[in-house]
């Protein structure tokens, strides 16, 4: 058996007097495609951004392919990441988030190429040409020249989706990409993410509350409420027979409020 990409090991973080992760321990194989879901405010989107380091942990241990997050060895003893251990680690995890957060006074290619020329220190020739490969691949390479004030959501969703690739993550984490785009817009991103699971071997964390989208793309679902995993299963396991009354309950006030499972 290969080594967890993702070990998740015991992680508590609070926000002021809210404890929203609470013990919080989960593992992730190479290549696995998952689903968080669960209700707002249960930690799915803080276990994103703890795995990009956008926050740091209150306590527990987080490896990624065997290798500690937050902590670092001297001397044989662990102590706390400095700056550049995070930075290199970083690397490894790309995040695509719920408002695009792309930058407004770049143009499509010029947000895609950044990291890469920054961070690696590719060229500009090198990154401009991986730029237009991506964004060939996600449908908007006759954009490349486009503000993103120009863009539809959809289409700022999938140049964000391409800036993410564009560093060659091993990891990558989608947090509610499509909860901000008009319903129509919604299926060409979502069109996206099935190419990129169907053609990578890409480790994939996607929260959403698109159930039917999460019960298609996913190879195991976790169901997070206060802070914890409730449940977690196969897709068809966790949508059509929940073990967990917790579980159960989510499920027909989705199914209430018209989502398709």
């Amino acid at each position: 058996m290969p080594e967890p990409i993702i070990k998740v090991d015991g992680i508590t973080k609070s926000f002021g007097s809210f404890k929203v992760l609470d013990g919080l321990s989960m593992t992730v194989m190479p290549g696995e495609k998952l689903a968080l879901i669960g209700p707002s405010g249960s930690g799915k989107t803080t276990i994103l951004r703890i795995l990009m380091t956008l926050e740091r942990i209150d306590g527990g241990h987080i490896q990624i392919e065997g290798e500690h997050l937050y902590h670092m060895e001297r001397n044989g003893q662990l102590m706390a990441a400095d700056e550049k251990h995070l930075a290199r680690m970083r690397q490894k995890i790309g995040m695509v988030f719920q408002l695009f957060n792309l930058f407004p006074h770049k143009c499509v290619i010029d947000n895609v190429t950044l990291a890469p020329m920054l961070t690696k220190g590719t060229p500009k020739a090198a990154a401009e040409k991986r730029a237009m490969e991506l964004l060939d691949m996600v449908g908007m390479a006759d954009k490349a020249k486009n503000m993103p004030a120009q863009l539809s959501g959809g289409q700022k969703q999938r140049v964000a989706i391409a800036r993410a690739l564009a560093l060659s993550p091993r990891i990558m984490l989608f947090d509610e990409v499509t909860s901000a785009l008009d319903p129509e817009l919604v299926e060409e991103v979502l069109n996206v993410m099935r190419k990129l699971a169907a053609e990578t071997d890409m480790t994939m964390l996607l929260v959403t509350h698109e159930m039917g989208f999460a019960h298609d793309f996913a190879d195991r679902v976790l169901f997070f409420d206060r802070g914890r995993i409730v449940e977690e299963g196969k897709p068809d396991e966790i949508f059509r027979h929940p073990k967990q009354e917790r579980t159960q309950t989510f499920l027909k006030k989705i199914i209430a409020a018209g989502h398709r499972v």
